[in-house]
């Protein structure tokens, strides 16, 4: 396990773009905390291929009750690739997510689009270091935790960090999002 320590100084920032240098065996999720300068762990597991539900298999594997695992969606509002993280127990209230954002309709975008969008791979997605800085909601339970857990950015890899970490370097709004 890595752990980095915390900067408690820090303000929020913009949502952080894929780093252009070497991740060093991390991440471009990893690279993205470091860089704030945000306490994290690491938390590997093997990635069983024929597993569907990765969320689910991430807290099997950590021996995690599932409210403590968040997932990252990636949803289309008005048009608008958004980032939804919610928790891998509840399920996306895709019309709570669109109020949030402004809008009247959402939906889960194309996996192929999400992957080229956000360079990384369905299952593996993380809401931090993406090619592409997107609008991020995350799930106001997330507050309920110390720690919350979410992806790496590949499969077999979860981040441990406060929800409060995320949610500053991801640039990210909180709202009731799950169901």
């Amino acid at each position: 396990m890595i752990k980095k320590s915390a900067n408690e100084t820090s303000r929020p920032r913009e949502p952080t773009e894929l780093s252009k240098r070497k991740t060093a065996g991390g991440t471009p999720a990893t690279v993205a905390l470091t860089d704030a300068g945000a306490e994290f762990t690491l938390h590997p597991y093997e990635h069983d291929a024929s597993a569907q539900a990765y969320g689910e298999e991430a807290a099997d594997a950590l021996g995690l009750p599932y409210d403590r695992i968040f997932k990252t969606l990636v949803t289309e509002v008005e048009g608008e690739l958004v980032v939804a993280v919610v928790p891998v127990s509840a399920k996306l209230d895709l019309k709570a997510l669109a109020a949030h954002r402004g809008g009247k309709k959402a939906m889960m975008a194309d996996a192929a689009k999400v992957e080229r969008v956000t360079g990384y791979v369905v299952g593996g997605i993380s809401p931090l270091g993406q090619r592409k800085a997107l609008p991020t909601v995350v799930d106001e339970s997330a507050l309920n935790f110390e720690t919350i857990f979410f992806s790496a950015g590949r499969r077999g890899l979860q981040i441990e960090t406060a929800p409060r970490n995320l949610i500053d370097v991801a640039g990210a709004t909180t709202a009731p999002i799950a169901r």
